[in-house]
């Protein structure tokens, strides 16, 4: 640390472009009385003259002496001009502070660096202390930063776990319904065979029992004729009505014997009109009749 220094006093500003200017004035001011007097008191110079004669024939001119002229007037005194007053008196300017002493030069001690050494070490611990508060601001951002970011893959992968198990869950719902209305078709399509198959049994039974009648009545109108052997077969194809009523009856295979053939025409045009079956559905229009004498 330096040595205090005695201050210097600070000067008046403006002391003396003042005092010049107040100087000035008063020399101006008494150039101006002096010459005034001067121009009051000058006196009026006389004036002299010389005369010439004409020159004549013969005569030498004389030179005529000028009389001298009268001496002016002189002229009333001027009156004495009233005495100015006296200037003021000039301002003496303010003495100047006297200097103060300049102190006698000590003998310089060497400089106590305790004091410095302290603030260095103060200033670099703070120092230090800044820089690690940064650091350790700075990794918590980084901290933080990768905190969220493995907390944004997180979210992210839960919601493509997520999407995943819907997707997953809604194949198997949808193939379920897929397996679900496949065996519900199947089990309509067995369903409807089974209703088919037992309304085609059921319609053959009762196609069946329906020939069977007719064969049956047909067959109780045949007189055999007395020397068959066997059991020739006959077969016919029959033409009816709705009403049961026999339109034709033709021979599509013949069994043999002429006499039993003619022996079923003529039972199948007696037996005229043929039963009905049960179901309406059942009439056949064109019927294929087969006949055995043994049947």
């Amino acid at each position: 640390m330096g040595l205090d220094r005695p201050r210097r006093p600070a000067r008046v500003s403006g002391q003396w472009p003042a005092l010049a200017l107040a100087i000035a004035v008063h020399v101006v001011f008494i150039a101006v009385l002096v010459f005034s007097l001067r121009w009051q008191n000058r006196k009026p110079e006389p004036v002299i003259a010389e005369l010439y004669a004409p020159a004549t024939k013969g005569a030498t001119a004389e030179p005529v002496e000028a009389k001298p002229s009268p001496a002016p007037e002189t002229p009333p005194p001027a009156p004495t001009p009233p005495t100015p007053p006296e200037p003021a008196p000039e301002p003496k300017p303010a003495p100047l502070p006297k200097p103060l002493p300049k102190p006698e030069p000590k003998a310089e001690k060497p400089p106590d660096t305790r004091a410095a050494d302290i603030a260095r070490k103060t200033k670099e611990e703070e120092e230090r202390k800044k820089r690690e508060q940064q650091a350790q601001r700075e990794q918590a951002q980084r901290e933080k930063v990768e905190r969220e970011k493995r907390e944004a893959e997180q979210r992210e992968a839960e919601k493509k776990k997520q999407s995943e198990q819907r997707r997953v869950a809604e194949t198997r719902e949808r193939q379920q319904r897929e397996a679900d209305a496949l065996k519900a078709q199947a089990e309509r399509e067995r369903s409807t065979r089974a209703a088919q198959q037992a309304d085609a049994a059921a319609a053959a039974r009762a196609e069946a029992d329906y020939i069977r009648r007719i064969q049956a009545k047909i067959k109780g109108n045949v007189v055999l004729p007395p020397d068959l052997a066997g059991s020739p077969e006959a077969i016919f194809e029959v033409v009816q009505l709705p009403t049961g009523e026999i339109i034709d009856a033709v021979l599509r295979k013949s069994s043999g014997v002429r006499a039993y053939d003619d022996a079923v025409q003529r039972a199948i045009i007696k037996s005229s009109p043929l039963p009905r079956p049960d179901r309406p559905e059942l009439f056949q229009r064109t019927l294929t009749l087969k006949f055995r004498p043994l049947d």
